[in-house]
């Protein structure tokens, strides 16, 4: 008999979702959320009271105010915002390169309504939506033509198709690589068309090893910047000036996946062995792809240049239309590039450089500010040195020494300060290092410090 009178006095659906805790996300959910929200608690709390478990009936307003909670936790899109901790300045999995504030306006912008994407003003006629950055990549790189597609894995699949297909390639076995997704070279030859000449050694390839391949049905030679991975020691690879000089003598195109794809020098933020753009056009490379939402700190994208002749033919490519870029990639991306025209300006409005750049004092600093407020919301916690990564598969085998806050709150593991702070409508992603949860201040923006503030004051109450 307790079970029956529990289970009629659990209250009616719209009963709940007229009291204040529901009336009021109305305006803010979409239509029917809050009901299911609401169905979800009732159907819970039957099973409870059937089972045995449910000794006392929740309150009306308690009951109403965890279907809202429910509510709200279920409209959070999967994609949001998140801070990131972890001292990644390119952590794939938290989206790359933050945007500057000038090229997120300018997708805002383009976004909002209609806009000149493939419509020539100044003729009154349909233009091209590669116009919009061409010019200022070819500025800025010092190449002849360019284009953009939606990511570098798609530049070397139209590249591959276009100018291989139906022949071979000529490429180091020390280059062959895998990068995310299982995307490998060997695999996208095939699928392009193309037949995989390897060459050289997995340490050593030599330029004569690349010319001992060329034969009648050589289209191209291919070099792969290994930007994922390193080989040291007893290893040698052919500098790009003798392979750029190799292919004008036969007249086959030298074809660069160059990976990350810096277009400034990093060795002053004491990040080495990582190759410009600009050394490989100098080179004499044919055609160069790289990402833009890597070390260039851009959208997603795949910037393709090089000759004249060859960006032509890639432009008129049928993939090429399969793998162009929308509007709001080239608004992104022709802001990021503009700031490249000052090298001084790049740096100080690009996020991936001002984070890479930043010197130890100012992140000590950083640190010490964070530590006192996490300290003034009742939670122990130490300004400790440690060591950041550049991540997104750029400079593998390079740290960059950086400093953090190690947040100790009593009665509450690592792992359950990780968990806690990770499930919050805004998650934050720190990393756990030697049993202490750390929250690396390269990558945190001050503007970040009163959110994890808040999360930590309310973990830890």
């Amino acid at each position: 008999m307790e079970r029956q009178d529990l289970l009629r006095k659990i209250p009616k659906v719209d009963e709940l979702l007229g009291l204040p805790p529901l009336a009021s996300l109305a305006e803010e959910l979409p239509a029917g959320m809050a009901r299911d929200a609401v169905r979800e608690v009732l159907e819970e709390l039957r099973q409870q009271a059937l089972s045995g478990g449910l000794e006392a009936l929740p309150g009306s307003m308690e009951l109403a105010a965890s279907a809202a909670k429910r509510a709200r936790r279920t409209a959070l899109p999967s994609l949001r915002p998140a801070i990131n901790g972890t001292g990644v300045t390119l952590h794939t999995n938290l989206g790359r390169a933050c945007l500057s504030r000038k090229a997120a306006e300018a997708v805002a912008a383009v976004a909002r309504g209609y806009s000149t994407l493939e419509y020539d003003v100044e003729n009154g006629c349909r233009g091209s939506r590669h116009s919009h950055i061409e010019s200022l990549l070819a500025s800025v790189t010092g190449s002849e033509a360019a284009m953009v597609v939606n990511n570098n894995a798609a530049a070397v699949l139209l590249m591959l198709s276009a100018i291989g297909k139906g022949g071979e390639v000529v490429a180091s076995r020390g280059e062959l690589v895998e990068i995310g997704g299982s995307f490998r070279i060997p695999e996208i030859m095939t699928q392009c068309g193309c037949t995989l000449r390897e060459v050289g050694a997995t340490n050593k390839t030599h330029l004569r090893d690349y010319e001992a391949a060329i034969g009648p049905e050589t289209r191209a030679l291919l070099r792969v910047h290994t930007s994922n991975y390193r080989i040291v020691g007893f290893s040698e690879q052919v500098p790009l000036a003798a392979l750029a000089e190799l292919g004008q003598k036969y007249g086959l195109p030298v074809i660069e996946d160059l990976g990350s794809g810096s277009l400034a020098d990093l060795t002053s933020f004491g990040i080495h062995d990582e190759p410009t753009v600009q050394q490989s056009v100098k080179a004499g490379v044919d055609l160069i792809s790289f990402s833009g939402d890597k070390l260039l700190g851009g959208p997603q994208a795949g910037l393709i240049l090089g000759k004249k002749s060859y960006i032509d033919q890639l432009k008129k490519h049928p993939l090429a239309r399969a793998v162009r870029v929308d509007k709001m990639t080239l608004a992104a991306l022709r802001e990021t590039l503009c700031a490249y025209l000052d090298p001084a300006r790049a740096r100080e409005e690009i996020p991936v450089l001002s984070m890479l750049s930043a010197p130890p004092h100012v992140l000590h600093g950083r640190a010490a500010l964070l530590c006192q407020r996490l300290q003034d919301a009742g939670c122990p916690a130490q300004v400790v040195e440690t060591e950041g990564q550049v991540g997104g598969g750029s400079c593998p085998t390079q740290t960059i020494p950086s400093w953090a806050v190690a947040v100790q709150p009593e009665g509450l593991t690592p792992d359950g300060l990780e968990e806690a702070l990770r499930k919050r409508e805004i998650p934050i992603i720190g990393r756990i290092s030697k049993g202490q949860y750390l929250l690396d201040v390269r990558t945190l923006a001050e503007a970040d410090f009163p959110t994890i503030e808040q999360a930590v004051r309310e973990v830890v109450q």
